[in-house]
């Protein structure tokens, strides 16, 4: 589905990745851990992008992805959750799932409001309020799903359950595992590891912009020291 080689990102002089490479298949759940500042949501904003690659290759479907705007990225199948959220406040929930919402990979059974409120029914019971009138969790749930609505071939989500309640929290990878169950492609940045391994096929770990470590579930699981070292748990 996804495949990263070499990946080579610098904010002027300062480079941030060295030859980052990843792999995601079709159905798969993948995350990108380490500790904040190695370059997780770099590597996020290359693959969208949002910051433009010195040297390396973005495949999505065998498609070269590097050096496109990151409206292409969205046009060819990305979807994104920022950090952040970043939803927009002075609209209501359901304009912002509207606003963006298109099928333009021809899925026979797209997202549609009453799939996303179905898969989040807070929204469905909040769709009049506006953006800036929900909660943290809400607006998380917000975000999830107006990427949804553009009927993505792979979904991103950037820090999927930072600063939510547990209770959100364990919300957010029952939406994860629903989507996965239906055979959507995941990237997913999160320091919530007993949910991702849980929920996650694969992980790969970033130290100072490198690959430092990949692996599956239960040999990141098994491996205490290595989650010592670059994850801090």
């Amino acid at each position: 589905m996804l495949a990263v080689e070499a990946l080579e990102t610098a904010y002027g002089p300062s480079q941030v990745l060295f030859g980052v490479s990843l792999r995601i298949g079709k159905g798969e759940v993948v995350s990108l851990l380490g500790r904040n500042g190695m370059g997780k949501t770099t590597t996020v904003r290359s693959i969208m992008g949002i910051v433009a690659p010195k040297a390396g290759s973005i495949r999505l479907l065998e498609r070269e992805l590097r050096g496109a705007p990151s409206y292409r990225a969205a046009q060819s199948g990305l979807g994104l959750v920022p950090e952040g959220r970043q939803i927009f406040p002075n609209l209501t929930v359901r304009e912002n799932l509207v606003a963006t919402a298109a099928n333009r990979c021809a899925s026979a059974e797209p997202w549609t409001l009453g799939k996303t409120y179905a898969l989040f029914p807070r929204l469905a019971e909040r769709r009049a309020h506006y953006g800036n009138q929900l909660s943290g969790g809400e607006q998380q749930m917000l975000a999830i799903g107006r990427a949804l609505m553009t009927n993505p071939r792979l979904l991103i989500l950037d820090e999927a359950t930072e600063g939510l309640a547990p209770l959100v929290r364990a919300e957010i990878y029952r939406s994860i595992g629903e989507l996965k169950a239906a055979g959507l492609s995941i990237l997913v940045i999160d320091k919530d590891l007993k949910s991702l391994l849980r929920v996650a096929d694969r992980h790969y770990v970033l130290e100072k912009g490198r690959v430092v470590w990949s692996g599956t579930s239960a040999e990141l699981a098994a491996d205490q020291a290595l989650q010592h070292r670059y994850l801090g748990v």
